[in-house]
């Protein structure tokens, strides 16, 4: 690492100037007398002494074990955890006072002077936006989920990143969303393997993303033609309870997807122990029980139709199922959804 890029580091860290100077010094001449360090960094007298305190503070520096009056940086690690947290304290603080400023202002205005709650994004700025907005994410995600789909590079990984930091993702998919050629495998099943909570309807009113409480976002798609071209960005107001409370009552009608972390599998893609399906047949029995249909299924597995029902046969042989409805009920209690 450049001394120009350490210096930054340091800074960013909460490491004054003149501090960043000594250690500088300190990393290319000790252990020594902490006056030659500070001539070394172009500091002397009481400039020296309090960028030296403040390393020590920091836990970066201390006096030798050869000498008295030698200096020396010391490993960083303890001093640099106490520095981040410190500083991630500060971050932290720092968010919640110009947040309630901005919200101070807000109640306050006046009625001539409104912001804009409701803003229109479009065209090539809808994807950064939702990824920018996507990553702020502190608590939890709400969406209702159907195509058409924006072109969104990245957009399952950033759902996988969002969960693996600990916000909760709750999605209500579109009977659509399972159908759409390999969206079930590409992007709703790691999300579902990695604790996403998926549940489905036939279709939803209106495609929406809602971060924590702070915004809602509402695609207006144009199903014609397969486009989304707007989107609109809601903050904070009575629109947007009314979008909340819609994600809410459709959530608890839906019903739930079946998936969860995978179990444990041997290497003919059963269930270790409990001659689960393999992640094929699995997929069929997500789709079967999402309510697509038999053309979507066969597409969706690359298989003929008359393969299909060989396949649904088989399984409903295994669970003892009279019927598809059998079927999806005996996988679920079996675990195999």
């Amino acid at each position: 690492m450049t001394r120009t890029k350490l210096g930054r580091a340091l800074g960013l860290l909460g490491i004054g100037d003149h501090a960043v100077q000594v250690y500088l010094a300190l990393l290319d001449r000790a252990p020594a007398p902490l006056a030659a360090v500070g001539a070394a960094a172009g500091l002397k007298d009481a400039e020296l002494d309090s960028a030296y305190t403040e390393l020590v503070d920091a836990g970066l520096a201390r006096a030798a074990d050869e000498t008295a009056d030698a200096v020396a940086p010391v490993p960083p690690a303890a001093g640099l955890e106490v520095l981040a947290r410190h500083r991630a304290a500060e971050l932290e603080e720092s968010r919640v006072a110009v947040g309630g400023a901005f919200e101070s202002y807000r109640r306050n205005r006046l009625p001539g002077h409104d912001e804009q709650l409701v803003e229109v994004v479009a065209g090539e700025a809808i994807g950064p936006r939702m990824r920018l907005l996507w990553a702020s994410a502190r608590e939890q995600i709400r969406q209702l989920e159907s195509p058409p789909y924006a072109p969104l590079t990245g957009a399952t990984e950033d759902a996988l990143a969002t969960l693996a930091r600990g916000v909760r993702q709750r999605v209500v998919y579109a009977r659509e969303s399972l159908e759409h050629p390999g969206h079930l495998r590409d992007s709703i099943e790691p999300c579902v393997a990695a604790g996403e909570e998926a549940r489905v309807l036939p279709s939803v009113p209106v495609k929406l993303l809602i971060i924590d409480d702070a915004y809602a976002l509402v695609s207006l798609s144009i199903r014609e033609a397969d486009a989304v071209h707007t989107m609109l960005v809601v903050q904070p107001c009575g629109l947007f309870s009314a979008l909340v409370a819609l994600f809410e009552q459709s959530w608890h009608s839906a019903l739930p997807l079946p998936g969860g972390r995978p179990a444990r599998t041997d290497g003919a893609g059963g269930t270790a122990g409990t001659s689960g399906p393999a992640s094929a047949d699995r997929r069929l029995l997500r789709l079967l029980a999402g309510g697509a249909s038999d053309e979507v299924i066969a597409r969706e597995l690359g298989v003929s139709r008359r393969t299909l029902f060989r396949r649904l046969q088989v399984l409903m042989a295994r669970l003892g199922a009279a019927n598809r409805f059998q079927l999806a009920l005996q996988a679920q209690r079996a675990g195999w959804l």
